[in-house]
């Protein structure tokens, strides 16, 4: 890992307004947090069947696709901390935005879980957890494969300098990469892929059982494809430098 592009970011970098917009944009984009407890009302708490599973990918799909669409052109259209974290280690957003970023994401998931349930009356917003027979080292094994297809994605259509048109299709090639894994793995364990999205229904709900499982296979995944992409296909010739405004 060439830890030379790794950048830590001026003291002053929080305040910047276009730092606070991009962090904003983060915040706005997280919408789509409740997706899973919205969908466990429409195929009433069936989620994990067959049915279930296609509702449940279509939705994150679309609002995935749209939250990288409306974030792209500000933030970057992370929303999700292990995104963030892989852009990070590629050297392509400095640890104080990183921190901000996480921060904005994590805020927004708790917001917009606490909404639902309070414009539907209540409605459980349940935490993540593991289906019968799975252990949580399968569970942590279904989201390291899971994240790092996620932000393999994400690099080859969206950090890659030499995406050229590929770019365009970005945001819906990171909501359907989301949306097959949730059909693979969220009879699992809810395919989460994002720390974010689990952490607002683990907050609203106050269930925290096997929850470092949603923050560490995203961080390890995502810390995977961003050292295996970066280092094999985009390598130090390729690599397009940050601003030195963001140092």
């Amino acid at each position: 890992m060439p830890f030379y592009r790794i950048a830590v970011g001026t003291p002053g970098e929080a305040s910047q307004p276009d730092a606070l917009k991009a962090a904003l944009a983060e915040f706005f984009s997280m919408g789509k947090g409740p997706a899973w407890p919205s969908v466990n009302k429409l195929t009433d708490n069936g989620s994990a069947t067959p049915s279930g599973l296609v509702a449940a990918s279509l939705a994150h799909a679309f609002a995935l696709f749209v939250a990288v669409s409306v974030g792209a052109n500000i933030s970057g259209g992370h929303v999700n901390p292990a995104v963030t974290f892989g852009a990070f280690l590629g050297g392509n957003i400095t640890l104080l935005r990183t921190i901000l970023y996480w921060i904005a994401q994590l805020l927004g998931s708790v917001v917009a879980c606490m909404l639902l349930k309070f414009s539907t009356g209540g409605l459980e917003t349940s935490a993540f957890s593991l289906s019968t027979n799975v252990t949580v080292w399968n569970a942590l094994v279904f989201e390291i494969v899971m994240t790092f297809g996620l932000v393999y994605t994400v690099y080859a259509t969206a950090v890659d300098p030499k995406k050229g048109n590929v770019g365009i299709i970005a945001p819906i090639a990171i909501g359907l990469i989301v949306g097959a894994n949730i059909l693979v793995g969220g009879a699992f364990d809810g395919a989460s892929m994002n720390p974010a999205v689990s952490f607002g229904p683990a907050v609203v709900s106050w269930t925290w059982t096997h929850h470092w499982v949603y923050w560490a296979g995203p961080f390890i995944g995502a810390a995977i494809a961003a050292l295996v992409y970066d280092n094999i296909f985009i390598g130090d010739n390729a690599h397009e430098q940050l601003p030195t405004v963001d140092y």
